[in-house]
């Protein structure tokens, strides 16, 4: 049996019923649907209701508010299937998803395979691709995985994937609270256990991408925590890097350059205002700055790095505040 387990919080109607939907649609057969209410004011919880009663192979589950990491948590718990995979509410999937991804499991002997995903806005058109798929099918081993990741070719998206059951065991919370970006903190973390990943062609996964969705509003003042918590994923892995593989000199750049990386994209993107002393981020900016200033000349010759990565990189190490005064005209944020 395979576990879908499906988060939900304030998704408008035809969203949800459009992901649910999908989902009921797969030719594979062996499936239950988990739909987890994460505290919806709106009427979210009824939808799912009334799938539960029209649905054998749906459950519902509702819960106080505490985000998709706990609404996930709860769904795992309560999941039944040998395999699991999740599916955000305001996505949909293609009717064979689940079919393909299992049979790449039974084939390949491996506990986790990924399908391919892409956004499509409210106007109905794709953008431009997160993660390229292979036109064959591929197995990757972890640390060629890990690698992908930290170079920002891989997809860490956990909904991609169909993954066998026993890695989700042995933790209460699987998925960290209070953390943006925990699909790539858990994926790194497990992916010695999880070893090889199978990596299909063609895209099967498709994120709705809506502008006034709760993870991309923000006003010109405000901070998403996900960039810091991005610079802490970046900390994470090297090291595991330094645990798992201390001799790996190529993975060791790989790593200090993706640490890099994630600094500048943080500089990039804070508000003036919060590089100030006494704003809520400042401490946080101050010890960025200080870490790429340390690691400036190492930067300087990781051939990892863009000319363009470093040029920030010097720019950033030299007068933080003045180049973010500036990038902020030129995009007018």
């Amino acid at each position: 049996m395979i576990s879908v387990i499906i988060p939900v919080y304030n998704i408008q109607s035809k969203y949800l019923k459009r992901c649910i939907d999908s989902v009921l649609a797969q030719t594979y057969k062996d499936m239950e649907i988990i739909l987890v209410d994460d505290g919806s004011s709106d009427g979210s919880g009824d939808v799912c209701d009334e799938y539960a009663s029209l649905n054998a192979n749906v459950k519902v589950f509702h819960k106080e508010n505490g985000g998709s990491s706990s609404a996930r948590n709860l769904g795992i718990k309560e999941a039944s299937g040998e395999y699991i995979g999740f599916v955000d509410s305001d996505d949909y999937i293609e009717p064979d998803m689940y079919e393909v991804l299992y049979e790449a499991i039974v084939r390949n002997n491996a506990k986790c395979a990924q399908v391919g995903r892409n956004e499509i806005d409210e106007e109905g058109n794709v953008l431009p691709d997160i993660c390229i798929p292979p036109e064959a099918e591929e197995i990757i081993e972890a640390r060629d995985f890990f690698k992908e990741l930290l170079m920002h070719r891989g997809d860490c998206s956990f909904c991609t994937k169909l993954i066998e059951r026993e890695v989700f065991e042995g933790a209460d919370e699987f998925f960290p609270l209070g953390v943006l970006n925990e699909d790539f903190h858990i994926l790194i973390k497990k992916l010695p256990e999880v070893g090889r990943i199978v990596s299909l062609p063609g895209y099967k996964y498709h994120v709705f991408y809506r502008i006034g969705s709760n993870s991309r509003k923000q006003s010109k003042e405000d901070f998403s925590r996900v960039f810091l918590d991005s610079v802490n994923n970046a900390d994470m892995a090297e090291e595991i890097v330094l645990k798992d593989y201390p001799e790996d000199k190529e993975l060791s750049k790989i790593v200090r350059r993706f640490g890099i990386f994630q600094r500048i994209e943080y500089l990039l993107h804070i508000p003036v205002s919060k590089m100030e002393k006494g704003s809520d981020c400042f401490e946080d900016y101050r010890l960025i700055v200080k870490w790429l200033r340390k690691h400036y000349f190492e930067g300087l010759f990781n051939r990892f790095l863009t000319g363009k990565n470093k040029l920030y990189m010097t720019l950033f190490a030299i007068a933080p505040k003045a180049v973010r005064k500036v990038h902020k005209r030129i995009k007018r944020l």
